[in-house]
This record gives C-alpha cells, structure tokens and sequence, in this order.
C-alpha cells in the first residue's frame, strides 16, 4: 500500500488546526460559539465524546505464571496456615441434630450462626495448630516474668485520666441541678397549695361574714379562724403540765405571792385601830405645819405672778 506524503503531511496540519481551534474556543462563550458554528469555523462533531470500547484479554498463561511467582515451597513455620473445618457441634450432636455445616447449609444471614460456625472452625484450628507449635518447639504462653510495654505514653494517660474525670464531675453537676430543679417543683407545688388554702379560707370566711350581715345567722364561729384547733392543743398541753405538777418558776411565784383567793388582812381596819386616834396629828391632817409652803404676812401662801407681771419686772430692773 502505498501512501502520498502529501497527504500525510496535510492529515498532520489538519490536525494541529484542530487542537488550535479547540484551543482557541474553549474559553469562550455560548454566543461567540454560535457565531463560530455559523460562520463554518466549528466543524460538526468536534466536541462529541466517544467511549473506546474496552478490551478484555484473558491471559491464562501470564496468570500461571504469576500463581507459580506467588507459590513458594515454605516450612509450615514460616507459613503458618491451616484450613479446617469446624468442630462438632456438642449440642446437636446430643439432641441427634445434623449440623448445619455437615449439610453445607449455613445462613449468612443469621447472625448467631454465622458467629457459632467462625467459633467452630477456631476452636478446630487451635486443636490442631497448639501440637504442631510444640513439636517445632515455638512456645505458647507468656514466661512469668514476661514484661510488656504500654504502647500509650503516661502523659497520654494522664490526659484520659483528666478528661474521665471532667466526665464524672459533669454527670455529678447534672445530677445536683436535677435534684435542685426536684426540690423546687416541690417547693412551688407546697406553695401552691398554702396559698389555694389560704384562698379557700378567705372565701368561706367571706361567705360566713355576708351571712351575718344579711341576718342569715347569728353565729360568729368564723371570727375565731384557726383559734379552736390551737385552744384544743393548748388545752391538752396545759393538761399534761398539770398531771406533771408546776414547774419551778410557778413554785417561787407561789411562795413569793401566795396562791391568790382571801388575803392575810393585815392592812385592814379593825374595832381597835378605828378606834385608836393617839398617833392623829391635827398639824399634819390639815397641813397648818410648814409643809404647806412658805407664806407671807395673814397666813396666806405667796403665789407667783403672772406672765405679763413677770416682764415688767424685769423692764423695770
């Protein structure tokens, strides 16, 4: 076949033109596309994105050779794999059950079984690799004086230890604010029934005093209010300090005062001392000793002048 240089090297430049030109109008807008499109710059089909179809090669023999890259005759000790199947099931085998994983049907779905067939198949896998572990002689258990390094450093630890505690005082403050905001409900829920009492009361005292008022009774019970339950406890109260006997404050008002009732009579007037007149002092009866008051010529007593009389005195002095 033969092929003119010509046209490849005009296949080339049209090429090129191409690209340019999608270079060129890639930044532009709609408007100036349109113009482009109608002036004959913009071929049909340019902008068209078309999906190669994807080829699947499916070389057997390349991957063979990879599978025989990969397998690599190992002891079991640098392998360490085993494929078992698991255990029998202790609990259906007692109640004649065929296990699930006899009949090969196992339900992914369910998630208890699913859990019990991996713990099966473990429990086989360690039967069988603890005998191979001690015939190579690689130990299992951890030495009495095994030591093992924390991963976390202390200062990390110290940050958990700090943000627990901030945790734990939190829950404690939400905690007291619930109980507080309890004891407040019940705080307003009592007062609330004192003031509804209150109100109640006031409103039956009301309705008693209308009554009286109106002449629909003569009674005045609702003047005494609470007064009757409170002479009802003293009553009972004073009662009980009776069977008991006075106290001693009571006992030395006795003793000072007496009992009250008929008194002794001393300062009363008898036959005798009615009449008895040997201590009479007529001077002193009729104040006509000095008691009275200085006085001047006639027996009269001086009286002090008036207001008016005063002033003019002393005008005069």
């Amino acid at each position: 076949m033969i092929i003119d240089s010509r046209s490849m090297e005009s296949a080339e430049e049209d090429a090129q033109l191409g690209q340019e030109s999608e270079e060129e109008y890639s930044d532009l807008s709609d408007n100036e596309l349109q113009e482009a499109f109608a002036q004959g710059l913009l071929k049909p089909g340019m902008n068209v994105l078309v999906d190669e179809s994807k080829k699947f090669v499916n070389n057997v023999e390349g991957l063979k050779s990879c599978l025989a890259d990969f397998r690599k005759d190992l002891p079991w000790v640098e392998r360490l794999d085993l494929t078992n199947l698991p255990v029998e099931d202790v609990l259906t085998k007692v109640e004649g059950k065929l296990p699930n994983s006899a009949n090969g049907d196992v339900n992914a779905d369910d998630d208890f079984q699913r859990e019990m067939f991996f713990y099966r198949q473990a429990q086989a896998t360690v039967l069988e690799a603890l005998p191979l572990l001690n015939k190579h002689s690689i130990p299992t258990k951890r030495p009495d004086d095994y030591f093992a390094e924390m991963a976390k450093s202390d200062q990390h630890m110290q940050k958990i230890r700090k943000k627990l505690i901030s945790k734990q005082m939190i829950l404690e403050k939400s905690e007291k604010a619930k109980k507080l905001r309890e004891q407040r409900k019940f705080g307003k829920k009592v007062q609330i029934e004192v003031i509804q009492k209150r109100q109640k009361e006031k409103k039956a005292m009301m309705s008693a005093v209308k009554k009286y008022q109106k002449g629909m009774t003569d009674k005045l019970d609702f003047l005494e209010g609470d007064q009757k339950s409170g002479k009802d406890s003293s009553q009972g109260s004073k009662k009980a300090a009776n069977k008991k006997g006075p106290n001693a404050k009571r006992k030395y008002k006795d003793q000072k005062f007496g009992f009250g009732g008929k008194k002794s009579g001393k300062k009363w007037n008898t036959k005798e001392s009615y009449n008895d007149v040997s201590s009479f002092r007529a001077k002193v009866a009729h104040a006509k000793g000095n008691k009275g008051g200085k006085k001047g010529k006639g027996g009269k007593q001086n009286k002090r002048p008036g207001k008016s009389v005063r002033r003019k005195m002393k005008g005069r002095s």
